[in-house]
């Protein structure tokens, strides 16, 4: 392998330019390839971060033997397409969230990296930023005690328009796969998998889910209260209610730059971090699990994306959503 991990990078949409600064202003990684469906904003992408190759398709930036690992930043509809052709070209894979649009889906992905000893996980980089990492330093610290309650929103008004891909079906559309998937992982990350799931949901004029809310019910007692929405802006805050203490995360839940313990008779404690591009910590975690001989995060095994991929599943059969490409 070269000094530094070779990416490439699959599409040019704006998650794509994000994780491309990410990559190049880490200290182990640098971008060498990014593959479009057209030449003219290939080009254009590399030009921007230097990228030494441009393709005008995803099957040759997957064929290119310097790529180390793919970084696939395409809608959900195409993920599990264009995670089996990098696997298949024995390239390590960073697949963007939601993992994809069902568990069958996402289970074969899983079982072709597993098999054949590559690097698999999904993009989720709220598990990897500052505010989850200091929420959880308390958590082990025992200042939280055991979390009883997880609150949790992300509802981001996205204007009607049945052109785009948020209320587009063909494309995994919808407030689940985009928004939901935040909440759902923060709950999940905190309390593990759900006894009972309880969930309702406005299906708008495209038939996609716009608006939704669910709780999770756990055997222990524990409940996770969860909304997401197209249609509204909402919190996009998140509560962790222990028996000892209580952290709340500043909006938005995937990126919070504050993060506050508050604890019965002692001064609230406020942790503040800097602006920067929180899609790095995300990128050192595959460059250290690779660098460690490891083909799965343990801080966002693959276990865990399949298990929050049946949960969006069971969702979906109690709202009636079934996408056209299944």
């Amino acid at each position: 392998m070269a000094d530094k991990f070779r990416w490439g990078i699959i599409s040019t949409g704006k998650i794509a330019h994000a994780l491309a600064d990410a990559i190049q202003s880490s200290a182990d990684g640098e971008v060498v390839a990014v593959g479009s469906r057209a030449q003219t904003t290939a080009d254009a992408f590399a030009a921007k971060y230097n990228i030494p190759r441009a393709y005008d398709s995803y099957e040759a930036l997957c064929a290119d033997p310097e790529v180390d690992i793919v970084y696939v930043a395409t809608p959900h509809s195409h993920h599990y397409d264009n995670v089996l052709m990098a696997l298949n070209e024995n390239k390590h894979v960073l697949n963007e969230k939601a993992f994809t649009i069902n568990a069958r889906q996402a289970e074969e992905c899983i079982d072709l990296a597993r098999e054949r000893g590559l690097f698999l996980m999904e993009a989720m980089w709220m598990r990897f930023n500052p505010h989850f990492v200091q929420a959880r330093q308390w958590l082990e610290a025992g200042l939280i005690g055991d979390i009883q309650q997880v609150f949790a929103d992300l509802s981001v008004h996205f204007p009607f328009d049945p052109t785009n891909r948020f209320y587009n079906p063909e494309l995994g559309g919808g407030a689940l796969l985009d928004l939901g998937i935040y909440p759902i992982s923060f709950a999940h990350a905190w309390l593990g998998v759900p006894d009972d799931v309880y969930s309702v949901a406005f299906l708008g004029e495209t038939g996609v889910d716009e608006h939704a809310a669910a709780l999770f019910a756990y055997e222990s007692g524990k409940t996770a209260q969860l909304s997401f929405s197209m249609r509204v802006r909402g919190t996009c805050e998140a509560v962790l209610v222990g028996d000892k203490g209580v952290v709340r995360f500043a909006a938005p839940i995937h990126s919070s730059r504050r993060v506050t313990l508050s604890r019965k008779g002692e001064d609230d404690v406020v942790v503040t971090f800097p602006e920067g591009n929180f899609y790095l910590y995300e990128v050192e975690e595959v460059h250290r699990c690779l660098k460690a001989g490891l083909t799965e995060s343990p801080i966002m095994p693959l276990d865990d994306s399949l298990a929050l991929m049946r949960i969006m599943d069971a969702m979906r059969e109690e709202w009636g959503v079934e996408y056209p490409m299944e």
